[in-house]
């Protein structure tokens, strides 16, 4: 077939002009489940047919799960439970913060990555992001850190390590625990040591949608200070009195938190299948950083040096100032090529509805007079409005890296303001 070309003839039309597009079948699907995973989960069934007696929790699947995880880790300690959401407010419980304790959290993220805050009656407080990232940097870190501050979380959103190394410098000097929220980056590495063992608590989500699974949704809550970990593992599971011989009764009080057999049966098939998950994805996206490298307006988005990302998704920046359409229209002719991308990923919970109008069971500000002024979001906004995401996954290959690189730099040069 020959392509059709722009009015001047010297580049191929845009599918969304009417020509033909970069890509016509669709992406690969990602069959993150298979085989192994049905029988595993058909082995808990027949056992519980044969025995009679019902797969619970804290059983030998959940326990065997939560050592190889930590195995994965390096050694430490992890628990499961049944969401990402869920290990971040285990990972707060555990650190036993008083009420109206001041966390910084991270500026985009999702609602499970700031609603735990509140629901321990501490108060959130908004750090901007660097302004090349959608994950909080060492300065806007500082920047928010006041005479309150206890604790701070911070997400490797996008699985593009956030930079550990300062970060932690400043919350130690500042006597600030520090949460990594680990829930799109699982595998990624900063520095050649695993996002997640640089805090006191690593929170891990393991719903369907990200790098694996242990069914539709779960969680971990990981460390490596045992004392950490037997605090978060009784707020996780109603203060039961794990590790206290003697005890009596429940002791700090707590919400069912737990993952179960059937769920972690499946997360330990998916657990052997992380190292080469992570691997294609690295591949492909270092793919499409190596293909972007000649273009003006359009790059893989800018990355923390001596990084490894896991790529939850491909984070694509444009300088708009050398485009002649908007970030929604150079997007819109992305997909016409037959890339799966959206434009916006401006999850600022600052700017969200329950945040805004204090649509909260527990109220931290009640210690205070009003809630904290809005914070200063000039970074995040600029990186969300300038930034979009393209999806991308283990089961593509390099064909479709190729074709991620031909229809980016196709738009671009259907776009580029040319100079003067």
């Amino acid at each position: 077939m020959t392509r059709r070309t722009s009015g001047k003839g010297r580049r191929p039309a845009l599918a969304i002009d009417g020509g033909t597009p970069v890509r016509s079948r669709p992406m690969p699907a990602r069959c993150l489940f298979g085989e192994e995973e049905k029988g595993a989960a058909m082995e808990i069934f027949d056992e519980a047919i044969r025995t009679g007696q019902a797969f619970c929790y804290n059983g030998p699947q959940e326990q065997a799960f939560e050592r190889e995880f930590a195995e994965f880790m390096g050694g430490g300690f992890a628990d499961g439970v049944n969401s990402g959401t869920s290990a971040i407010f285990a990972a707060l419980g555990g650190l036993e913060l008083d009420p109206g304790s001041e966390v910084i959290v991270p500026p985009i993220t999702d609602p499970g990555g700031v609603m735990p805050v509140v629901m321990l009656n501490c108060v959130p407080v908004f750090a901007d992001s660097d302004p090349r990232s959608f994950n909080i940097g060492p300065q806007q870190l500082e920047a928010a850190i006041t005479d309150k501050t206890r604790a701070a979380i911070v997400a490797h959103i996008m699985g593009e390590p956030a930079d550990m190394g300062p970060i932690m410098e400043i919350a130690r000097a500042r006597q600030v625990q520090v949460i990594e929220d680990c829930a799109q980056a699982h595998g990624a590495r900063y520095r050649g040591q695993l996002v997640g063992t640089f805090g006191d608590f690593g929170a891990f989500s393991t719903m369907s949608g990200k790098h694996f699974a242990t069914g539709a949704q779960g969680g971990i809550v990981y460390t490596r200070d045992e004392e950490l970990h037997w605090k978060a593992r009784r707020f996780a599971d109603r203060g039961k009195p794990f590790n206290l011989p003697g005890a009596a009764s429940n002791v700090v009080a707590g919400l069912n938190l737990n993952l179960n057999d059937l769920a972690a049966a499946i997360g330990r098939v998916q657990l052997k299948k992380l190292p080469s998950i992570i691997k294609r994805r690295r591949r492909v996206g270092q793919a499409v950083k190596r293909g972007l490298a000649g273009l003006k307006a359009v790059s893989v988005g800018w990355q923390v040096p001596n990084t490894k990302p896991s790529y939850w998704y491909l984070r694509i920046a444009l300088d708009l100032s050398r485009l002649s359409v908007t970030k929604a229209r150079f997007v819109e002719a992305l997909v016409a090529e037959g890339i799966p991308a959206g434009a916006n990923y401006r999850h600022i919970q600052a700017e969200a509805l329950w945040y805004r109008n204090r649509r909260i069971a527990w109220c931290p500000w009640l210690f205070r007079d009003r809630a904290p002024d809005p914070p200063d979001f000039r970074y995040a906004i600029a990186v969300s409005d300038s930034n979009f995401i393209i999806t991308a996954h283990e089961n593509y290959g390099d064909q479709e890296a190729r074709d991620i690189v031909e229809a980016l730099t196709k738009v671009e040069a259907a776009y580029l303001m040319r100079d003067r």
